[in-house]
């Protein structure tokens, strides 16, 4: 595979954020990923999930965030976050032109996807891809967090663990089963951080089903 740095310029203040190419010798596809709230793109599930990905033929262009990247705490403002989405996207049209392409996230990384696409319908996009969508905080039950998946025109896979905190598994069901182009993987015992155990590696089954989805959705 090949790995290679790349750097996404926004239109804003924060000036430029580092970004990372990891591509297969034949990909399938490419696929934009997002980190979430709490890690950088160099969060070791980012790389351990883009080097799985790649081995099995998804290529991927993961990002910082500029609060990532200016080494804040404070996660940016959703229209920050969006632009720095829809920068990413183009940049990986910009080097693969041919190939279909997915967007993907981890939990704020997602949630900052989706909202991005509910206003923005691309047809440039095949589908979008949530390794946990964080629905609600913690120990606070809401669904208000998904409303704006109703707008969402393009296919979307949902990664979830049956513990994870931030989406209690019979809320997230919910809402899976009333968008038609929802499609809900239950990881079971996994939590958040897809953690389920020192025996249970969850990395093989996002991946497995994450290829499976993409394959499905390109035919």
């Amino acid at each position: 595979m090949a790995i290679k740095s790349q750097s996404l310029t926004l239109s804003l203040p924060a000036g430029d954020v580092s970004a990372i190419c990891m591509t297969p010798e034949k990909p399938v596809c490419m696929m934009t990923l997002a980190h979430g709230a709490g890690a950088d793109m160099e969060h070791s599930f980012m790389v351990t999930l883009a080097t799985a990905l790649a081995e099995a033929g998804i290529g991927t262009l993961r990002f910082n965030f500029p609060f990532t990247e200016q080494k804040k705490k404070r996660p940016d403002s959703p229209a920050v976050a969006q632009l720095t989405i829809a920068t990413a996207i183009d940049k990986a049209l910009e080097l693969f032109p041919s190939l279909p392409l997915f967007v993907a996230g981890k939990s704020f990384g997602g949630r900052m996807s989706s909202q991005y696409l509910s206003t923005h319908h691309r047809k440039d996009i095949m589908g979008m891809i949530f390794y946990g969508f964080p629905l609600h905080p913690a120990g606070k039950p809401s669904t208000d967090r998904a409303d704006h998946l109703k707008e969402v025109r393009s296919p979307m896979l949902f990664l979830q663990g049956t513990k994870d905190t931030l989406a209690t598994w019979d809320l997230i069901e919910t809402v899976c089963s009333s968008l038609k182009k929802a499609t809900l993987v239950k990881l079971e015992g996994a939590d958040h951080s897809f953690k389920a155990g020192k025996k249970n590696d969850v990395m093989p089954l996002l991946v497995k089903a994450t290829k499976e989805w993409t394959v499905k959705i390109i035919k």
